[in-house]
């Protein structure tokens, strides 16, 4: 049923991308394009900014960029999650993108049915990576990224470990919840203990403190290439 699609929002000034990616985005079935906007302060202005379930995001527009349109998102608490989508791709900038709150970073090169993959994996396990985006931040880690102070590893249980370590396989709450005999609803609620002890705004931050902690080593994060 229409209403019981995953909400999609696209700011983007390109209108002829914007329509073609909303009527293939909204052929897939699963997906409902909900708000279209051609700058960030366009989109901020709608009415249904705040209700979506993911944005796509282009990074490079006039009258607000994707950079203001995060920021914004942030200091509203709003806890939509975001797909970077642009042109001015670069693997080195995939550490400030999720410093920012981007739960994937992708370059408009992308295959459109990659594309879909990407939003489903967002959408159930709060972040995306490729094996090149990995490679690139096991450099930015050691010398761009803030340490998280907050809660040192020790100070985690043993459950709030394995939730941590199932987040970084890309696992969905419901993967998590059958794997450790647990309910998704207790998997949600170990998921906001760990943000809330580790300082961090999503999964992806997650999966960055786990690294930086040694929880889990880079290698052994799940990718999903094609």
């Amino acid at each position: 049923m229409e209403h019981s699609r995953i909400k999609i929002g696209i700011v983007d000034d390109d209108l002829l991308f914007v329509q073609l990616l909303k009527n293939y985005i909204e052929n897939s079935g699963i997906y409902q394009v909900v708000v279209t906007a051609k700058s960030g302060c366009h989109f901020l202005a709608e009415e249904d900014c705040g209700s979506l379930d993911i944005l796509i995001l282009d990074l490079r527009m006039a009258n607000g960029d994707g950079l203001d349109v995060m920021s914004a998102l942030a200091q509203r608490e709003i806890q939509t999650k975001i797909v970077v989508l642009s042109s001015f791709y670069r693997r080195s900038f995939m550490g400030q993108m999720l410093k920012m709150g981007a739960h994937a970073f992708l370059s408009k090169e992308i295959e459109l049915e990659e594309l879909l993959t990407v939003l489903n994996t967002v959408y159930h396990t709060g972040h995306y990576f490729s094996s090149e985006q990995i490679d690139a931040m096991r450099g930015q880690l050691s010398n761009k990224l803030p340490e998280f102070h907050s809660f040192s590893k020790n100070e985690l249980t043993e459950r709030e470990v394995e939730v941590l370590r199932l987040v970084c396989q890309q696992m969905s709450t419901k993967e998590i919840a059958d794997s450790l005999f647990i309910s998704p609803k207790t998997v949600e609620t170990h998921k906001t203990n760990l943000m809330i002890k580790t300082g961090v705004k999503n999964m992806a931050g997650l999966v960055i403190y786990a690294v930086q902690n040694s929880i889990i080593d880079a290698n052994e994060i799940v990718l999903l290439d094609k």
